[in-house]
This record gives C-alpha cells, structure tokens and sequence, in this order.
C-alpha cells in the first residue's frame, strides 16, 4: 500500500532522512520524485500520490482532509520508522503536509524534523482565500478562479482538453478544510514567490512552537519550477536537516 501511496524514483537506502514531498492541488508525484536523482545523497525523496491519479486512478477522488491524513499517517509508518524525515509542500500540498504531521503527532507521538512550507496562506490566517460555489461559475470564472488561488499553472489552463480531464481533481483537493490553529513543536521554513498570490506566510508561526524562517524567491506562485530556485529549495532543505543532526550530538 505504501508503494502506491509514495513514487520513490531513486531509492537510497544508505540515506540519512527520508524527504516526503507533497504536490500542489491537481497534481501528480513525478515532479517532486525527479528531485531524488539529483538532490545529496543523505536525503531519500519520496513524492505522495493521491487517489484519482497515476496508479492510483481507479480510487475515488478523496474529498475529507482527516481522512486523507490518515490514510498517509499511517503509510508512512512503515518508511519512517528508521530514519528522521522531514515534509515538503508546495500550495495545496502544504496542508495536506500539516494535517499529516497533525495527525503523526496525535496519534502516534511522531513528528518530522522540519516542516518546509511553500507557496501557502497559513490555514488560519484570514487572508485565506474563500473558495466559491464553483458550480455557478463560467468557463472563464473556473478558469480565473483555478489561477488566482493558486493551484494552477497559466500553461495549464490553456490546453482546454487536459484542464477538462484534470479539473475533477483540482476541485477535489482544494476542498480540503483545516482547523483553525494548531501546535506543533519543528522548525518550519516558508517559501514564497516575489509575485505570489499566496499571503500572510508569516502566520505558519502560530502553528509550532519551533523557529520559522521565511524565504522569498524571485516569480509567481509556481517560482519553484524555475531550475535556479528549485536548487536553492533543494540545497536549503540539505543543509537544514544536516544541521539539525549536527544539534542532536
């Protein structure tokens, strides 16, 4: 079950964490999988797949933030058991990575060492954007709306044909609801773009009690796929868990 959940392109069993890597709303584990070839050899990455897509497409979109907590809680169990492990979402993936560590910590007294938070208003703050009634919306309202929260690229939105296969599982995902405040006690880091539409990133400090960085990089809401800051993220997350071995000594 594990397997179908994670894609781990580049297993490293000699590694020190255990990097697990949380897509953006509609999106698939590829992406973040590839990061395993050429990130440093003390990090194994693994990418979360959701129901609905790649292997998984005969699931049923999931549409309960808690139950899909769960489900991932509990297969990560079995990889983390072993290693210290660290969590990295990109826009809707930063919930689904909080709600995760929430339910870790809950349940099983478990916690990641770092929580590394991109592109995402925090789950309380106010500037949090309302989604509205998306089935009295236009085309073009759809498609607006899909840009301006954030879990769309523009490139996306202009191949009609794969916009109209993906939206059932953009809309599934970004119906995801989280509490209102939280306390968890990691590090947690912050990336956001120059341009990004996503706000107030400084109120993840009310969700630990652990030091909070915030980093901003230069681009939109999707600035990680531009290579350079791609491998500043890669290179800061390294040098982050590496430290926090050093600490424990």
């Amino acid at each position: 079950m594990a397997f179908n959940i994670f894609n781990c392109l580049y297993p490293k069993p000699d590694a020190i964490f255990k990097l697990i890597c949380f897509p953006w709303a509609g999106g698939g584990s590829t992406h973040f999988a590839k990061w395993g070839q050429n990130i440093y050899d003390s990090l194994e990455v693994l990418s979360l797949r959701l129901a609905g897509r790649e292997s998984r497409l005969e699931e049923p979109f999931a549409n309960d933030i808690n139950q899909v907590a769960e489900e991932i809680a509990h297969a990560l169990l079995p990889i983390i058991q072993d290693k210290p492990f660290a969590f990295f979402g990109h826009s809707m993936g930063s919930y689904v990575a909080f709600m995760t560590s929430l339910h870790l910590k809950e349940k099983y007294k478990l916690e990641p060492v770092h929580l590394f938070m991109s592109s995402m208003t925090a789950p309380h703050s106010k500037a949090r954007p309302q989604i509205p009634k998306l089935d009295e919306l236009s085309e073009e309202q759809m498609n607006s709306f899909l840009i301006e929260f954030g879990g769309t690229p523009k490139s996306f939105i202009n191949d009609k044909e794969l916009l109209q296969q993906s939206i059932p599982r953009i809309l599934a995902d970004i119906h995801f609801d989280t509490p209102s405040k939280a306390v968890l006690s990691c590090d947690l880091t912050c990336f956001v773009g120059s341009e990004d539409l996503a706000k107030d990133v400084e109120a993840w400090k009310d969700i630990t009690s652990g030091n909070v960085d915030i980093h901003v990089l230069p681009g939109d809401h999707f600035y990680l796929l531009e290579p350079d800051n791609e491998n500043f993220i890669k290179n800061y997350i390294t040098k982050c868990l590496e430290l926090s071995m050093l600490a424990n000594f």
